[in-house]
């Protein structure tokens, strides 16, 4: 990174993510070293310039990792190391830190030192001198030793204003022990835009090298911040993928960078791989055993989902009224939802969609609205199960088959030693053209059992089900009052390897409910086997799991 004199245009701003170290920081958040190495193969393919890999020797797993990360062949990104100044009374040399950064393999570090004079007096307990020193022995020792140094100056933001000149100075021993970029940290995400640009805007003339951005988001204004340091000319932004991080997080790199790109005209990544922004923030959740926030600007489910009729029937003749980027931008896509607030050109889109043409058939429109209406009294949410909303199009249209019927079902759930899990069995009966089939199987837990005799009974009359696996299950209590005589919802997503879909069943019984939810997504999987394949996006969701329910 070459050093520029006093503030430019930046031409191009440089993605630093830190979601190996600050992500892992993540309440429940917690990466192998596996883990580790897979995200970092991801985020080189997306076009991250430097990816932080964690901070070699502070435990057995980074330490692990960094011997393997030094040996992947990355094509874009520079992977690099953290770690901090050395410790006061010591030599850069001797320090322990310094050495196992040189260990680690890599060719570029990043430290972090104290610039609020509140943390050199009451956290290190020594003198401002002190500081400094260690700051430009640090910076010194390691950038004779490496390609590229970067300078975390910590808590700068709260130290500038506490004692500006003092703050400054740590940034000048950094910069004259050869920093490459100086990067200001909002280290407790305190900050807001307004208080960030003034500060950056002074700290500009008074600095020769490169600037950078740490924003956490304590505030949440961590991507505002970071968007407003670019705007006053820092040339490095530093956050992690969905935001993840300490307390509240990190600026999330999945709203800055195409907000940098898109909004503010200044490349980060590729074009083409820009498009892979959804894939790559859903990969990452999956990693960190997250659940993705379907309200996650650009890449979560709902970005461009639109659900009331006025916004459907205006998208519908052009997208900019109600979508600020094209959804396939940034790999997203367009959703329409449906509800009992949904009007005739939300169900006639929906069923363009699934491949169906409402034209003409207005009673079975009205119908389906009818039946929408009455479904969601009972407690039915169609927005998240697109499966079982197409059945209920087909069934209004004529167009639904009838695959199997249901003889009966029953399953036990037996609690049989203290300290052992419950046994689980489930045995279904059903009858396909005639043909009566019953079949049990145990399972880990009820729905496990119940899922695991329907496919068992299903199978030998359609083989194809064999690939369907039950990803993910949910249940909500709906509200009523009623305690444990409440009703139930159950959303079950199912995938077969190529394509997911996701059902609804509702009922005060959690096994009833579950069935219908079941047996919507066999059905679905069955009709889609039956017709002309559309061509779909696979949503990556949790891997199959035979322990649900």
């Amino acid at each position: 990174m070459k050093k520029s004199k006093g503030r430019s245009k930046a031409k191009r701003v440089l993605l630093y993510d830190s979601t190996l170290r600050e992500g892992d920081q993540s309440e429940f958040v917690n990466f192998s070293k596996e883990d580790k190495l897979m995200i970092l193969e991801r985020l080189d393919a997306f076009g991250m310039d430097y990816v932080e890999g964690g901070w070699p020797g502070a435990n057995p797993k980074d330490t692990a990792f960094f011997r393997k990360a030094v040996r992947v062949d990355l094509r874009h990104a520079k992977l690099t190391a953290f770690g901090m100044t050395r410790r006061p009374g010591n030599t850069a040399s001797r320090d322990p830190g310094m050495q196992t950064i040189l260990r680690s393999g890599v060719r570029v570090a990043t430290l972090v030192g104290k610039t609020w004079d509140l943390h050199v007096k009451e956290a290190l307990r020594i003198s401002y001198v002190e500081n400094l020193r260690m700051i430009s022995d640090s910076i010194s020792f390691l950038k004779k030793r490496l390609e590229e140094v970067f300078f975390d100056a910590e808590h700068f933001f709260d130290g500038y204003m506490a004692n500006p000149e003092y703050a400054l100075r740590c940034l000048r021993a950094a910069e004259e022990a050869g920093a490459d970029c100086l990067i200001l940290c909002d280290t407790n995400g305190g900050m807001i835009p307004s208080r960030l640009r003034r500060i950056v805007g002074e700290v500009f003339p008074r600095v020769g090298a490169p600037l950078g951005i740490h924003a956490h988001n304590d505030s949440d204004l961590a991507v505002a911040n970071s968007l407003a340091a670019v705007e006053e000319g820092v040339v490095q932004v530093q956050g992690t993928v969905n935001g993840y991080g300490e307390r509240c997080g990190n600026a999330n790199l999945c709203s800055v960078i195409p907000n940098l790109q898109i909004k503010m005209g200044l490349p980060c990544v590729p074009k083409e791989r820009l498009r892979t922004l959804r894939e790559c923030s859903r990969f990452i959740a999956e990693m960190a055993n997250q659940v993705p926030y379907r309200q996650r600007p650009y890449v979560g489910d709902s970005a461009f989902a639109h659900k009331g009729g006025i916004h459907v029937s205006a998208v519908t003749r052009n997208p900019r009224t109600y979508e600020h980027v094209p959804p396939e931008s940034v790999g997203n896509q367009r959703r329409f939802l449906v509800s009992d607030v949904s009007g005739k050109s939300t169900i006639e889109e929906k069923a363009r969609q699934f491949g169906l043409d409402l034209e003409g058939e207005k009673a079975a429109t009205q119908e389906i609205m009818d039946t929408l209406k009455q479904m969601e009294e009972k407690g039915y949410r169609y927005e998240g199960a697109d499966a079982s909303f197409e059945l209920l199009m087909r069934k209004a249209l004529g167009k639904k088959r009838k695959f199997f019927n249901l003889v009966g079902f029953r399953v036990i759930d037996e609690k049989r030693v203290e300290n052992e899990p419950p046994y689980s069995e489930a045995t279904v009966i059903i009858e396909v053209d005639g043909k009566v089939e019953h079949t049990a199987a145990e399972g880990e837990g009820p729905v496990n059992a119940l899922d695991n005799a329907l496919r068992k009974a299903l199978e030998k009359f359609y083989p194809e089900l064999a690939s369907v696996r039950l990803l993910d299950y949910k249940v909500r209590v709906l509200p009523s009052g009623e305690g444990t005589r409440s009703h139930v919802r159950v959303l079950i997503q199912s995938g077969d390897g190529r394509q997911t879909w996701s059902t609804v069943g509702v009922s005060y019984n959690i096994i009833e409910a579950s069935w219908q939810a079941l047996v919507d997504g066999v059905e679905y999987k069955l009709q889609l086997q039956r017709r002309r394949p559309r061509k779909t996006r696979r949503r990556p969701g949790p891997k199959p799991g035979d322990g649900i329910g």
